[in-house]
C-alpha cells in the first residue's frame, strides 16, 4: 500500500503544476472579465443567499438558494477544512496558508462564473432542476464525449474516492479519540456504522440530504468557528507573529526548517481547492438545484461560499494548528494533529469535541459528495437500478475509507481532484462570456430597482438552454417583461 502511495504522488508532483497553472490563468481571466465580481458584489452575495424560493409546480415548493448552498457547504466544509489544513501545514509549513488564502480570493470569480452556467444549463427534474459540468460541456460547448468522461470523472472521484477521505478522518478521530490503535477490527466496526448512516439518508433522495445538510452544516461550522475564535481571543497577542510568519514563509521572506516555499504553494493550492472546490467542478451540480429568478443570483451564492469555506473555517484550523508550534515538512499529519492542537489550547475536553464536529463535518460531506455522484448518473443514465446500485458502492466506499491509510486516499484525491479540474476549467475558460454576459443582464436590471429575472431570449448566443423558458413562477414576476433587457451588445 505505501508503495501505491508514492507512485500516486510522484504523478501528482508533476501533474499538478499544469492544474495550478489552469486554476491561477482562469481565476485571473474571470476576475478582469467580471471587474472582480467576487470583492464588489460582496453585499449582493448576503442579499441573495436568503431569497425564498417559488413553486417549481402546483403545491411544491423549489430548492431554495440557501438549501442549495448548503448541499455545497456540505461537500466543501469538512475533512478538508480540518484534515486538509493540518496536512498542508504539516508537509508545506505555514506558508501554505497564505496559498489557501490567495486562491479562494481568485477562485471565487471561477466559482461565480462556474455556478452561473449550471444554472443557465440546468434541466427540470423529478423533484429538482438538476446540472452541472457534464450539461454545460454537452449543451453549451456541444462536446458530449468529454461531458460523458466528466460525469464518470466526478461520480468516481465524489462517490468514491472523496467519501473515503471523509470516512478515513472520521475513522481516525475516533480511533484517537479513544485510543484504539491501527487495527483492521476497529476500522471495521467504525466503517459498519457510518456506512449503514450514510445509507439511511442517501436512499431518501436529494430534499432528505438538503433537509439534513441544511441543519447539520451550519450547526457544526458555527461551534467550530467559535471555540477556534475562543482559542485565537485567548493568544490574540501571538496573532501578528502567528499571520508574518504565514506570509514571510509564504513569500520566501522567512526559513522554515523542512518545509520549502515550493511545498508551500503545492500543497496550499492542493489543499485549498480539495477545501473550497472553486474551478473543479463540484458545486455546480449544487448550484443548478436551486429555484432563482436568474442564473447569477446562485452564481454569488456560491462565490460565497468559497470566502466562507477557506477565509473562515479553514483559518480558524490553521490558526489553532499554528499556535501548537507543529513540526514542518515531516510526516503528513492529519485530523489528530488538529484535535491535539486545539485539546492543548482548551484543555482535555478539545479531542472529543472536534470528534464529534469532525463527525458531523465529514458526514455531511459525504452525503453532499454523494448527490454529486447522483446527479452525473443521471446525466449518463436514467435508470433507478444505477442509482441503486451507486448507492451501495458509496456505502463501500465508506467502509474502505475506514480501512485505507491516510497517504493512500489523500494522494488518490489529489489525483481524481486534478482530473476534474482540468476538464472543468477547458470547458468554463471558453464559455465564461456567458456568464458575464448574464452579470451585466443582472446588473441592469438591479439599476431600474428591479428584482433580476431571467429568460432564455435574453440571452440569444447561450445555445441549448432548456430551462428558463418562463414556465417557473419565479421568473414570471410582475416586472419581468419590463424588466427584460435585450443581450448586451459587444
Amino acid at each position: 500500500m505505501d508503495s501505491l502511495a508514492t507512485a500516486v504522488a510522484s504523478v501528482n508532483d508533476v501533474y499538478w503544476y499544469l492544474v495550478i497553472a489552469l486554476l491561477v490563468i482562469a481565476g485571473l481571466w474571470f476576475s478582469l472579465t467580471t471587474l472582480i465580481v467576487q470583492i464588489r458584489m460582496f453585499p449582493e452575495m448576503l442579499r441573495t443567499i436568503v431569497e425564498k424560493p417559488a413553486e417549481i409546480e402546483e403545491g411544491k415548493k423549489g430548492i431554495s438558494a440557501f438549501r442549495a448552498f448548503t448541499i455545497s457547504a456540505a461537500s466543501r466544509v469538512g475533512t478538508g477544512n480540518v484534515a486538509g489544513v493540518a496536512i498542508a501545514i504539516t508537509v508545506g509549513g505555514p506558508g501554505a496558508v497564505f496559498w489557501m488564502w490567495l486562491l479562494a480570493i481568485v477562485g471565487g470569480a471561477t466559482a461565480f462564473v462556474e455556478s452561473t452556467l449550471a444554472q443557465l444549463y440546468k434541466v427540470r427534474g423529478k423533484d429538482s432542476y438538476i446540472g452541472g459540468p457534464a450539461y454545460y460541456i454537452r449543451d453549451g460547448l456541444g462536446w458530449k464525449p468529454v461531458a460523458v468522461v466528466f460525469a464518470v470523472i466526478i461520480t468516481v472521484t465524489y462517490g468514491f474516492v472523496f467519501n473515503a477521505v471523509q470516512a478515513n478522518s472520521i475513522s481516525q478521530s475516533v480511533r484517537n479519540q479513544f485510543s484504539l490503535g491501527e487495527g483492521v477490527g476497529a476500522g471495521l466496526v467504525i466503517g459498519a456504522i457510518l456506512a449503514a448512516l450514510t445509507g439511511v439518508v442517501i436512499f431518501g433522495g436529494v430534499r432528505r440530504l438538503s433537509a439534513v445538510t441544511e441543519i447539520v452544516v451550519p450547526l457544526m461550522a458555527v461551534a467550530y468557528i467559535v471555540v477556534a475564535l475562543v482559542v485565537v481571543a485567548l493568544n490574540i497577542s501571538e496573532v501578528p507573529e502567528m499571520i508574518s510568519l504565514i506570509v514571510g514563509h509564504a513569500l520566501g521572506l522567512r526559513e522554515v526548517a523542512g518545509a520549502a516555499v515550493g511545498a508551500a504553494i503545492m500543497q496550499g493550492m492542493r489543499r485549498g481547492l480539495f477545501s473550497n472546490e472553486a474551478g473543479m467542478g463540484s458545486v455546480p451540480n449544487a448550484a443548478a438545484t436551486a429555484s432563482v429568478s436568474h442564473p447569477v443570483k446562485q452564481g454569488l451564492v456560491q462565490a460565497l461560499g468559497v470566502y466562507f469555506d477557506t477565509l473562515v473555517v479553514c483559518s480558524a484550523t490553521a490558526f489553532i494548528i499554528l499556535l501548537s508550534n507543529p513540526e514542518f515538512g515531516g510526516d503528513r499529519e492529519g485530523i489528530t494533529l488538529t484535535q491535539d492542537s486545539l485539546a492543548a489550547q482548551v484543555g482535555d475536553w478539545g479531542v472529543p469535541f472536534l470528534m464529534v464536529v469532525i463527525f458531523f463535518l465529514a458526514f455531511s460531506s459525504i452525503l453532499g459528495n454523494s448527490y454529486y455522484g447522483e446527479a452525473n448518473i443521471r446525466f449518463l443514465r436514467e435508470n433507478p437500478m444505477a442509482l441503486t446500485v451507486f448507492r451501495v458502492l458509496v456505502m463501500l466506499a465508506v467502509l474502505g475509507g475506514c480501512l485505507g491509510s491516510v497517504d493512500l486516499i489523500w494522494n488518490l484525491a489529489d489525483l481524481f481532484m486534478g482530473f476534474m479540474a482540468t476538464l472543468n476549467l477547458v470547458a468554463i475558460i471558453p464559455l465564461g462570456g456567458l456568464a458575464v454576459a448574464l452579470l451585466q443582464h443582472y446588473l441592469q436590471q438591479k439599476a431600474k430597482g428591479h428584482n433580476p429575472v431571467f429568460h432564455r431570449d435574453d440571452l440569444p448566443k447561450a445555445r441549448n438552454v432548456s430551462s428558463w423558458d418562463g414556465s417557473d413562477p419565479m421568473t414570471h414576476q410582475p416586472v419581468a417583461d419590463e424588466a427584460r433587457d435585450v443581450e448586451p451588445k459587444a
